[in-house]
């Protein structure tokens, strides 16, 4: 007889492990698109825990060399724009374009560089050479040109805010040829031209949002400014630095959308908005707080809970606790946002040390979100278990924890006793150990796994193998199956939800077992779609993005 160690029937349906993590355990290697996806997803050219910004630009760029389909760079930018709310990895996959699709990257250009800092963030990176250029080409100066003369005022006053590169830089360089009078006065000003160099245009061609600009710039008191922002039709942003006190910043705060205001909870408490001398201003704190938690808007947006988890984890201690409540209260009803899943999951939720890491890195001058890993992760658990409350969380890293959680408490608690979890080595496996053995009774339609995937052990065994020269994962897997088919499960699923810019992964990409990259509100629809059907893998939700 052969040796079974070897020839068991379960190894033959196990695949090997292909490669070694960066935390040195086994994994399954990424495809170059499903990589490369996961990259753009998911990276923000900062340092996280297992890699440095300078290791996710040179993987980029060797993943770019390896995926002969300029299409898909393009969807894959659009994707990451649109979908994954990313900002550079979209403007990188832009510029590559510039240099092999020149059509494609007209195509694309103004869905990818919706808005003035993703602009200035491909022009920072033409300059940089980091992608095989380092001025902007006839083709590509075309289409700074095009989008600086078809953005409107207030877009071009928005892209006004911020520099190295700023806007001046880019008009400079891009060369636009005015398309009116008033064009050519507002690049003039955008520019701090002289006046006598506008020619033909004068100041009086200048739009109407910058004569009053100028004019709430150039008022003498707080009470006139205050007259002129409210009527104002620019973006607050613009009156920030010239307001002269309190009464201004309330009359700018009663100009914002609820996700200004909820984004800038900390500028407005500098600013004395929700103070009345030394007294609170409950008027103001009423409005800030309905304005936040205003279900119509909520829903009509298609606001998820991560918003507001990343305000509420950011907003000072001394933001108002009615304010406080509103965000608990917003995400609340962001839960309805999120689709219901068509049966309970276990959700396994990775609470190990590397999760500790900021969500975006550590970036330039030590900054980086408040928002870890883990925060993110606990948020997914505590989203899919408020929507699908009969399903079970298993926090894990070295070890699988109980968590003694309510359903029916609020989202925002949820996530943050969640996120309290572990600390130690990480063990991917954990979650579905415990499904084979404390939940083996119990019916479900999916595991979920929401980790950065640097499992490197295995039931206390260091490197994580199991059978067959497979991972921990797989091994678990296979017996999860066919426990549920005797529960009368016939096609349970795995997903696992990958939050880092790492290449591999636990559980290689089959018709059971699917990977998706990102921390953004759109995973929660391609969770979703996966366990009701096999149409929406996530390099075809790449590629069903429509040029």
């Amino acid at each position: 007889m052969a040796n079974k160690s070897l020839f068991s029937s379960i190894t033959s349906v196990l695949p090997r492990a292909t490669t070694v993590n960066e935390a040195g355990g086994p994994a399954y290697k990424f495809p170059a698109k499903h990589a490369l996806a996961q990259l753009a997803a998911t990276g923000t050219f900062g340092n996280v825990f297992y890699t440095s910004a300078q290791n996710q630009l040179d993987e980029l760029r060797k993943l770019i060399d390896e995926v002969d389909d300029n299409e898909f760079l393009a969807k894959l930018a659009v994707y990451s724009r649109e979908r994954a709310y990313m900002k550079d990895m979209p403007a990188a996959l832009l510029v590559t374009l510039s240099t092999r699709d020149t059509a494609l990257m007209h195509k694309v250009f103004d869905r990818v560089a919706d808005n003035g800092r993703v602009l200035r963030t491909v022009f920072q990176m033409v300059r940089s050479g980091q992608f095989g250029r380092k001025g902007l080409s006839s083709s590509l100066q075309r289409a700074f040109q095009r989008w600086l003369n078809e953005a409107s005022t207030g877009k071009l006053l928005l892209s006004s805010i911020g520099n190295d590169p700023s806007l001046r830089d880019v008009l400079r360089m891009a060369r636009p040829t005015p398309k009116d009078d008033a064009r050519r006065a507002l690049f003039g000003w955008l520019t701090d031209k002289e006046v006598e160099k506008w020619a033909p245009a004068t100041e009086a061609d200048l739009p109407a949002e910058v004569q009053s600009l100028k004019a709430f710039r150039a008022a003498e008191t707080e009470e006139a400014q205050a007259l002129i922002a409210g009527d104002l039709q620019v973006r607050w942003d613009l009156l920030a630095d010239a307001a002269k006190g309190p009464i201004v910043w309330k009359a700018i705060a009663r100009q914002m959308g609820p996700q200004a205001l909820r984004m800038n909870l900390n500028t407005l408490l500098r600013h004395d908005v929700f103070k009345n001398g030394n007294r609170p201003d409950d008027a103001m704190i009423d409005y800030v707080a309905g304005r936040i938690a205003d279900p119509e808007a909520i829903r009509r947006s298609r606001q998820f809970p991560y918003q507001f988890l990343a305000a509420y984890l950011n907003a000072a201690d001394e933001v108002p606790h009615k304010i406080k409540s509103a965000l608990h209260d917003a995400a609340e009803i962001a839960c309805g946002n999120i689709l219901q899943l068509p049966a309970p999951v276990i959700i396994g939720l990775d609470t190990s040390g590397s999760m500790g890491c900021s969500v975006t890195g550590w970036q330039a001058r030590g900054r980086a979100s408040k928002m870890r890993c883990v925060d993110v992760a606990a948020l997914f658990a505590a989203a899919i278990l408020r929507r699908n409350p009969d399903s079970v969380v298993v926090p894990f890293d070295t070890r699988a924890y109980q968590a003694k959680i309510d359903p029916s408490d609020s989202i925002l608690s949820l996530s943050a006793r969640l996120s309290k979890y572990g600390g130690g080595g990480t063990d991917v496996s954990l979650p579905l150990v415990e499904a084979n053995k404390r939940y083996a009774k119990r019916a479900f339609a999916a595991i979920v796994l929401v980790s950065d995937n640097e499992s490197w052990i295995n039931s206390g065994r260091v490197y994580g193998y199991g059978r067959g020269g497979s991972t921990g994962v797989m091994t678990e897997w296979e017996k999860f199956k066919k426990t549920q088919r005797g529960h009368g499960i016939a096609d349970p699923k795995l997903v696992c939800i990958d939050i880092a810019p790492y290449g591999n992964t636990q559980a290689p990409d089959r018709q059971d077992i699917l990977n998706i990259g990102g921390f953004s509100d759109a995973v929660f629809n391609v969770v979703s779609n996966f366990l009701e059907s096999d149409t929406n893998r996530f390099v075809r939700e790449v590629e069903a993005v429509e040029l």
